[in-house]
């Protein structure tokens, strides 16, 4: 089993930056990535970015040149840095984590909200 905290989100002004983290423990060797993924009110959840365990990302094109993913293993970390935010990057941000052999978890999620 893994848990996933995120933390770091709030309110940001437009044009703003927020970094999120998420935290995983547990087996966490059994990772086989980390994704972010959000949801705005009435709307589905949708894939945010990839922080695979070789190092690979991959982003959606709605935050690509925008949002970067890194991780500190010393701490079973990994960030979302957000630059650049608008009004339409206001969501609960999922952190997930998808495993070797088909499971995934979820974290609680944390809200951002973006001022305009």
């Amino acid at each position: 089993q893994v848990e996933l905290v995120e933390s770091g989100g709030g309110l940001v002004q437009a044009g703003g930056s927020q970094r999120l983290s998420c935290v995983a423990s547990g087996i966490i060797n059994r990772i086989n990535a980390i994704n972010w993924y959000r949801q705005a009110p009435g709307k589905q959840r949708e894939f945010v970015g990839s922080l695979s365990c070789g190092g690979s990302t991959a982003y959606a094109d709605t935050v690509k040149g925008r949002f970067t993913l890194s991780r500190e293993n010393a701490k079973n970390t990994v960030y979302l840095q957000m630059s650049s935010l608008k009004p339409e990057d206001t969501a609960v941000y999922y952190c997930n984590a998808a495993m070797k052999f088909g499971l995934e978890y979820w974290g609680q999620g944390t809200q951002v909200t973006v001022s305009s």
